[in-house]
């Protein structure tokens, strides 16, 4: 949680909010790579890359 609350430090500090929409894209395609990768739909998402 300690990272979390330095990088919303840093955004509002240094006005970088159009940064923000790229970190949770980046985390959310990150985190359906993890969760479906040893899953039958794995194929499937790999072609998307």
């Amino acid at each position: 949680m300690e990272f979390l609350k330095d990088l919303w430090g840093f955004l509002g500090q240094r006005k970088k909010f159009w940064l923000l929409p790229l970190l949770v894209i980046l985390l959310t395609f990150g985190a359906l790579v993890v969760f479906a990768g040893g899953s039958a739909i794995a194929p499937f998402i790999y072609t998307l890359f």
